[in-house]
């Protein structure tokens, strides 16, 4: 008589060894949590940016916050052509919803004016 077994219901062995598994080199980087900030030129400089500088998150975040006021500074001074960019529209919209998530978590948020 023949054995009948559904999908993924046949013999499964896999051993695991924690002390091997959690430490083992992935690349140059051991650890439980290892992150890969893809490819790059100078990985030693993006390392020590990450370490010294800030995350992406804050550089990205710094750079539109500076963009911001910029933008807001321009419109201020009459160049109401940007007020009809729909890639301005967007970045104040993206910037409203950063802001949002921000105070949410108690953190200082640049929010863009509303007209």
């Amino acid at each position: 008589m023949s054995v009948f077994k559904l999908p993924l219901s046949g013999d499964v062995v896999q051993s695991i060894n924690p002390i091997t598994s959690f430490f083992s080199p992935v690349g140059s980087q051991f650890g439980l949590i290892n992150i890969t900030v893809g490819q790059s030129s100078a990985p030693e400089v993006e390392k020590d940016l990450l370490s010294d500088v800030g995350s992406y998150g804050k550089q990205i975040g710094q750079i539109g916050d500076a963009l911001l006021v910029v933008i807001e500074r321009l419109e201020a001074h009459g160049d109401s052509a940007l007020g009809d960019d729909t890639a301005i529209a967007a970045f104040k919209e993206l910037m409203h919803s950063v802001a949002t998530v921000k105070e949410r978590h108690g953190r200082h948020s640049c929010r863009p004016r509303r007209r």
